[in-house]
């Protein structure tokens, strides 16, 4: 990366997670009773204990997935990292990501989360700070100077 910055680590970072998803569930709670989110927990065969996700689960989870690609690509970061002046930017350019490293990003998180949050956990290791959504995507988390 052409440009001097700190990178950002994983306290900072989890912080901002934080932020991001108390408004994330301070949103979706007015549009879900807005809207109707529907009841998921009932079940009608007896099977409570593992459920497919309804039509509307899927609805929120793709909103949210564009919620934050649009944000990183737009803006350099959701609200909770921008709050704490923190940018998403492209690893080697310093510039801000691209539509397709904002996807590669976001399905990062998957695998990242998988086992016990391992590939999030990284980030407190990595001499970049980057987790594995990071390293998949090509992005660094920085300190805005």
């Amino acid at each position: 990366m052409s440009h001097k910055y700190e990178y950002a680590g994983f306290w900072i970072r989890f912080g901002a997670a934080i932020i991001d998803n108390i408004i994330i569930v301070v949103a979706l709670i007015p549009l879900t009773m807005l809207f109707g989110g529907g009841d998921t927990t009932a079940s009608t065969n007896g099977y409570s204990s593992f459920q497919f996700m309804s039509t509307w689960d899927w609805f929120w989870q793709i909103f949210i997935a564009v919620y934050c690609i649009f944000c990183w690509v737009i803006f350099a970061g959701t609200p909770g990292k921008r709050l704490l002046r923190l940018k998403v930017l492209d690893e080697k350019t310093g510039e801000q990501v691209s539509v397709g490293q904002g996807i590669i990003r976001y399905i990062g998180y998957f695998p990242a989360m998988i086992v016990l949050f391992i590939g999030l956990i990284w980030v407190a290791f990595d001499p970049k700070k980057q987790g594995w959504h990071d390293k998949m995507a090509k992005t660094v988390v920085v300190k805005e100077l």
